[in-house]
């Protein structure tokens, strides 16, 4: 099968494409033909060893991905696809099923086929999804999501999304609005009307103000993309509110 595989740390430029063995399903694995996948943040991150992070944090990137070289030559998480065959063991799917997931921190979707187990974060794609939407879905969506349910969200409930036009924080704005919540977003001026459309309630414009001088208060704060710290948002957390 064909891949896109990388031996060393840098640029985008490390990466080509080579042929490679198709895996093997195990007993409880399903093989997936893949059809669509994404490139995110994370891809890129762990291609350069975060190198642009600082020394400490390349370092901590490398003890996870491979210290002199990469550990798995094939990038991707989020993917989706058609089950092409199936392991003695696994019965949640069969050959011909259409599902979408994640592969997490094994990665490996930037390739033809993929091997996860049944018991993975794998799901039949729905009906009305395209596979290109059903990948998508994987990254913001699901990380979103699994924020999102600590934060006991319903009707009645304030919450900041700070990075509102990202692939996590326009989801949370549509999850946030879903739960019930009251959304405000906190967005670049060219994304405004982006983060309205998707449902906030109202949208603060961080270039023209600084949400945490405002005096307005929140029950969860939610920072979509890691600029934040809890002790530049205590204040405008309400008593027993979430960061």
């Amino acid at each position: 099968m064909r891949a896109v595989v990388y031996d060393r740390y840098g640029p985008p430029e490390v990466l080509r494409l080579e042929d490679v063995p198709q895996p093997v399903p195990n007993e409880d694995e399903v093989l997936i033909k893949i059809h669509a996948t994404t490139v995110t943040r994370s891809d890129c991150g762990i291609r350069a060893a975060n190198a642009s992070s600082g020394l400490f944090v390349s370092f901590l990137s490398r003890l996870y991905s491979g210290v002199r070289r990469p550990k798995r030559r094939i990038l991707g998480a989020e993917l989706a696809g058609e089950v092409a065959a199936v392991g003695a063991t696994a019965s949640e799917f069969a050959v011909g099923d259409r599902v979408f997931g994640t592969s997490a921190g094994r990665f490996g979707a930037h390739a033809e086929f993929i091997c996860m187990r049944e018991s993975a974060a794998l799901a039949h794609k729905p009906a009305a999804m395209t596979f290109e939407e059903a990948a998508a879905v994987c990254d913001g969506a699901m990380l979103a999501l699994g924020c999102l349910r600590q934060a006991d969200l319903r009707k009645g409930r304030r919450i900041l999304v700070y990075g509102a036009s990202g692939s996590i924080g326009t989801a949370g704005v549509q999850l946030a609005k879903y739960f019930g919540a009251d959304v405000t977003a906190v967005c670049s001026t060219k994304n405004a009307e982006l983060a309205r459309s998707l449902g906030a309630d109202r949208v603060i414009d961080y270039t023209q103000q600084d949400f945490t001088k405002s005096g307005e208060t929140y029950d969860v704060i939610f920072d979509a993309v890691g600029k934040l710290s809890f002790g530049r948002c205590r204040n405008s957390l309400r008593p027993g509110g979430i960061y």
